[in-house]
């Protein structure tokens, strides 16, 4: 029971830690490199053919086309960098 204890206390104080940018400075948590956007992508996608969504938005004209090029059989390519 006191290992829990200890281990419980251990992370209030490191969840505190956390948050003392957010309570001083009004900042909040940011992760180090920016992800996905970071790297100029646009989302993750290895999916073998397109969502219903991006059908549709094809239809309506909302996207272009070429979106569905990513999911031809022959290509390599499991995400898209833009």
């Amino acid at each position: 029971m006191k290992v829990f204890l200890a281990t419980f206390g251990i992370f209030i104080l490191v969840i505190l830690g956390m948050s003392l940018g957010y309570i001083i400075k009004k900042k909040s948590i940011k992760g180090s490199c920016g992800g996905i956007t970071a790297l100029g992508m646009k989302k993750v996608c290895d999916c073998e053919e397109p969502c219903d969504n991006l059908k549709e938005k094809v239809a309506k004209g909302e996207a272009d086309a070429s979106e569905l090029d990513r999911f031809k059989k022959d290509s390599d390519q499991f995400y898209e960098v833009k």
